[in-house]
């Protein structure tokens, strides 16, 4: 029984609805063994009958049975199976792909077989031994003579162990010595008990097999046998066949991408440019978002609510007389000092809120005088240490015992001393203030405290000046100043839940009256993260411009690979490569891209951000730059959601290519 049988093969070409017949009627069995020439001339059918007992053209009428099985051509899968199986292909113009050595063109076949990574190269190795290019292993087809290359060309149809060997033209474009060497090739090959076609238009190549098979005007007018075909060798099992791994698709890319190296590397450049430009500006607005709650933190414990008595604003009329007026300073004077103050039945219902750790009297004292020897300054606001207050705004000492007062760096320290104002901790200084008594008359606060300690924030939003609790109203009671409290600082149990407590706290009335003002810190660390936050998102529109303009950069250069790389398409398709393949190979091109270039960008970001930081460090010891691992993370997928859309539409290209067409183009 034939391996190889044609049955009544039809097949024609349209323009428009003009059908132009090509294959009429064609009837033809193979042997394993035999060494077939398809003689004709040019224009006859011969490279159509090939393409249809190779697998690659799918629109004619008729049978092709292999091994007694009908091969089904409406099948694009089957037919990708039997290309790996069955077929080897050797090509006039070679078809070896540019970009890969001489080894890794016959390992592309190998690759679709289930032989492990030493079996492959092994076997490479030997094939390229038998047609005496073993040392040629490493270099490139453009380094090679053309009888070289086809040589390589007949290894690689061998490697995957196939039964038919189709050669279109192999002696077409060699001297007469490589084709003396090549014929020899192809009776071995034959010999071996595999079934060599080789399409020529040359009788002198025909006259080397061991039949001929004329075609002229799409009919078979001779079918004749010049000697005895090779009787079939014992062989070992024949090599089994796989799809290609994904891993293969990706060192391929990664070939492609390193013998392109300069080209591929301005993408990638254009690429990592507007990846660096988001990451760095997400860090930047890391950094900078973290100095600011870090100051305001500095300043005033976050988790701490700041309640006074709620009072309306209101605009007071004119006084007779204006400010000269005695008596309408002293009204003046007594609105603005006295304020609502707390009840004990008020402080209990704030410390029974739910959150609330604990409630602390407040006081203030304004335009304090603090003298030390001869010298002298004022301070706007005096407060005592509550949990409002932090120790990280203290240079220098500690927080303020009883009788101890913090004053501040640069407003009153430095005022107050000759020479270090560091030396001003450990000694007492004098204050006094004017405020109202119980009885609404004006009197002075005089007392001493002893310096515990300085204190600053960077942010130089206000002065450090704070004080002892119990000194201040201690000093107070004394001037018989009542020493009810006018605000509390109320702590709160966890960051969380300090906007909710101070909604609560705004919202409690009594006889349908509110009755506290709250506010605190964490509503102005949230202000201030909210412009952050669009200062960084519009940094980031600014850097996701650069990026549309590098995923076109990537979808321009797919196209062009595609268009490049046409021919190559159609080898891998004929070498049993599916659909599916061709889409992973571009694809994997692409996403390479994306990744190397965020590793650059990546880099790029931290090394200036790093240089920026210490830049900066002179003027502000923080780190203004403070890249995340979720920064770094989300530019990673950036980077692989642009490359694999910009490769979508390209891939979907190359996999729709005929493989006859392309194995056509230039």
């Amino acid at each position: 029984m034939s391996f190889l049988k044609l049955s009544n093969i039809h097949k024609s070409y349209f323009l428009g609805k003009e059908e132009f017949p090509v294959l009429k009627g064609i009837d033809l069995d193979f042997e394993l063994g035999e060494f077939v020439s398809i003689l004709g001339e040019s224009g006859g059918g011969k490279s159509t009958l090939m393409n249809i007992i190779g697998g690659l053209d799918r629109e004619f009428e008729g049978e092709v049975l292999v091994d007694g099985k009908p091969l089904d051509h409406k099948d694009e899968k089957s037919l990708d199976a039997y290309r790996r199986d069955t077929i080897g292909y050797i090509y006039q113009a070679y078809n070896l792909i540019s970009h890969l050595s001489v080894l890794d063109n016959v390992l592309i076949s190998l690759d679709m077989t289930t032989l492990n990574k030493e079996e492959r190269e092994k076997r490479a190795l030997n094939l390229l031994k038998r047609v005496g290019l073993q040392d040629q292993a490493k270099k490139y087809p453009n380094q090679l003579s053309g009888g070289q290359k086809q040589r390589v060309a007949i290894a690689r149809a061998l490697a995957s162990d196939p039964k038919v060997i189709i050669a279109d033209e192999p002696t077409g474009a060699l001297d007469s010595q490589n084709t003396t060497e090549v014929l020899q090739i192809l009776n071995e090959i034959a010999a071996e008990g595999r079934l060599v076609i080789a399409v020529t238009h040359s009788q002198a190549v025909a006259d080397t097999g061991t039949r001929i098979v004329h075609l002229s005007d799409g009919k078979i007018d001779d079918n004749k046998r010049i000697r005895d075909a090779y009787q079939p060798q014992a062989t070992p099992s024949p090599i089994k066949s796989r799809l290609l791994p994904a891993s293969v698709s990706i060192k391929t890319a990664i070939k492609h991408l390193k013998f392109n190296f300069w080209r591929n590397s301005l993408i990638v450049i254009g690429t990592a440019i507007g990846l660096f430009a988001v990451i760095l500006f997400s860090g930047l607005g890391n950094g900078i978002s973290g100095y600011i709650n870090q100051q305001v933190t500095d300043m005033a414990n976050p988790q701490v609510i700041t309640v006074a008595r709620y009072q309306k604003k209101t605009t007071a009329a004119p006084t007779p007389g204006g400010d000269d007026n005695p008596m309408a300073a002293a009204l003046t004077s007594s609105s603005i000092t006295k304020k609502p103050t707390f009840s004990t039945d008020q402080i209990n219902q704030i410390n029974e809120l739910k959150h609330v750790n604990s409630v602390q009297e407040s006081y203030t004292a304004s335009n304090v005088m603090v003298k030390n020897g001869e010298k002298s300054a004022t301070i706007s606001s005096l407060s005592n240490w509550t949990k409002a207050s932090t120790e990280s705004s203290i240079d220098v000492g500690h927080k303020p015992g009883k009788g101890e007062i913090i004053l501040d760096k640069e407003a009153v320290a430095k005022k107050i001393t000759d020479d270090n104002y560091k030396d001003l901790v450990g000694k007492t200084v004098d204050l006094s203030y004017t405020a109202l008594d119980d009885s609404g008359k004006k009197v002075t606060v005089a007392f001493s405290a002893k310096v515990a300690g300085i204190g600053s924030n960077s942010a130089g939003m206000q002065g450090i000046n704070i004080i002892n609790t119990t000194t201040l109203t201690d000093a107070m009671a004394a001037a018989n100043i009542d020493t009810t409290p006018t605000s509390l600082a109320v702590k709160i149990d966890h960051l969380d839940n300090v906007k909710a407590v101070n909604k609560k706290i705004n919202k409690i009335k009594a006889d349908d009256k509110r009755l506290y003002s709250s506010s605190s810190i964490a509503s102005m660390i949230d202000t201030i993260q909210t412009y952050v936050s669009l200062a960084s998102t519009v940094l980031a529109v600014i850097a996701g411009i650069s990026l549309i303009v590098s995923a076109l950069m990537i979808i321009v250069t797919m196209y062009m690979s595609v268009s490049a790389r046409t021919k190559e398409i159609g080898i891998l398709r004929a070498l049993g490569e599916s659909k599916r393949d061709i889409r992973r190979l571009f694809i994997s091109e692409s996403l390479v891209i994306g990744i190397v270039s965020a590793v650059l960008g990546t880099g790029l970001a931290f090394g200036i951000g790093a240089i920026a930081n210490a830049v900066l460090q002179p003027i502000a010891a923080y780190s203004f730059v403070q890249i995340s691992f979720t920064n770094v993370l989300s530019t990673f997928i950036i980077a692989l959601v642009i490359s694999l859309i910009a490769a979508l539409l390209p891939s979907r290209h190359a996999a729709s290519l005929n493989p006859i067409d392309a194995l056509s183009a230039d």
